[in-house]
């Protein structure tokens, strides 16, 4: 009798060590969640261009000269996005030899410039797709998070962050609450005191967190993205939803008046019969608001930190001003929610900023105002 009550109080003296221990990591999560309050994703320099990571390309593609504009304008981190096949491929010797010690450049260049960095693993949707029935490969993906976090384990934990994977295309939650978790764990392994950022199955966004069981590991950020509604936010895109491609200069907030003539841009009815819908659901500030309000009320009841790290607006064929108001609406609803964020994404077709003919990145000062960050001059 003695012996079972020495241990039950055992056990329960090791319980209350555990909630202890999780209370001070959900508390270090909030405290770094600060370090992450307004970004910008640098795209398309180590992911999303699986011809070419090689020198030639990524000394060009965003240079010392970017990182110094990404501070002057304010950006506090910056999203960097690397995509597992070239670097499964480096830690295995194969390859671009020099592939990891210019992504070390990359860090040391965003943290010596005052920013914090989120080292972001974003795949092609080959390797995401893998995930979905590979065992061997859930394996594959645990084995570079642990090779990566010991890459890294050694840097600053309030500068460096670890985000598991990029819209992870798992269309089963329980199947993705799974493999996030395997993956935490070997973070957690290799790299202690570093922040975690998670995210829900599918395309990350905000009903997708919804389905998250928040991991035992409580030194850990959520992350939701949002581009809703997509027929305004993706216009003109050549991906994704096939009428978008037809789709030019649609307005938000948008009026009946407004979209007449637009929905004559969609030839097919079901395409016509959907971006009507855009308009019929009144899009406007107050909405995108209401919405924002749902994802806080689920940080708050799991005493979790929450981030957006991807909104934005596809440039090519939108008006610049409706364009402006939605990342308004969508910075103001985070910010006043107490939701950090990051823009997507840098100088690419989403940026706060374009490249001129020679390569050169010219800041644009009305996406710069819709942040609500310093004004700076364009580079010269």
């Amino acid at each position: 009798m003695r012996r079972l009550l020495f241990s039950a109080v055992f056990v329960a003296f090791a319980l209350c060590a555990l909630a202890q221990d999780r209370a001070a990591d959900v508390q270090t999560a909030f405290a770094r969640a600060q370090h992450l309050r307004h970004g910008i994703n640098a795209s398309i320099w180590f992911a999303q261009h699986p011809m070419d990571y090689s020198a030639t390309y990524t000394d060009h593609e965003t240079t010392p000269e970017d990182i110094a504009i990404m501070a002057k304008l304010g950006f506090d981190h910056v999203r960097l996005s690397v995509d597992a096949e070239p670097l499964t491929r480096a830690f295995n010797g194969w390859g671009h030899g020099d592939f990891l010690v210019r992504l070390d450049k990359a860090v040391d260049e965003i943290t010596s410039a005052g920013m914090a960095v989120i080292v972001d693993v974003h795949p092609e949707d080959n390797y995401k797709q893998a995930l979905r029935t590979d065992a061997g490969a859930v394996d594959r993906f645990v084995m570079l998070w642990q090779r990566l976090a010991t890459h890294f384990g050694g840097r600053d934990p309030n500068l460096v962050f670890f985000e598991i994977l990029n819209e992870p295309e798992v269309y089963d939650p329980y199947r993705w609450d799974g493999i996030q978790a395997r993956a935490a764990a070997a973070i957690r392994a290799a790299a202690p005191r570093h922040t975690i950022i998670a995210a829900g199955p599918n395309y990350s966004d905000i009903p997708d967190l919804f389905t998250v069981h928040p991991l035992d590991d409580g030194n850990v950020i959520y992350n939701f993205h949002f581009y809703d509604p997509h027929e305004f936010t993706h216009q003109g895109a050549a991906w994704g939803t096939p009428f978008w491609v037809y789709e030019h200069d649609i307005p938000y907030p948008a009026t009946e008046d407004t979209m007449a003539d637009r929905l004559k841009q969609i030839p097919e009815p079901s395409g016509r019969y959907q971006l009507e819908n855009y308009w019929l659901d009144h899009w406007d500030a107050h909405r995108i608001k209401l919405l924002m309000d749902e994802a806080a009320a689920w940080g708050k009841a799991n005493n979790v930190p929450l981030t957006c790290n991807e909104f934005g607006v596809y440039r090519a064929h939108v008006d610049p001003v409706s364009r402006n108001n939605w990342i308004r609406d969508v910075r103001t609803a985070l910010e006043a929610d107490g939701i950090g964020w990051a823009m997507w994404d840098y100088h690419n077709g989403f940026g706060v900023a374009v490249k001129d003919k020679n390569g050169k990145s010219i800041v644009d000062p009305q996406t710069v105002e819709a942040l609500g960050l310093a004004k700076a001059g364009n580079r010269e």
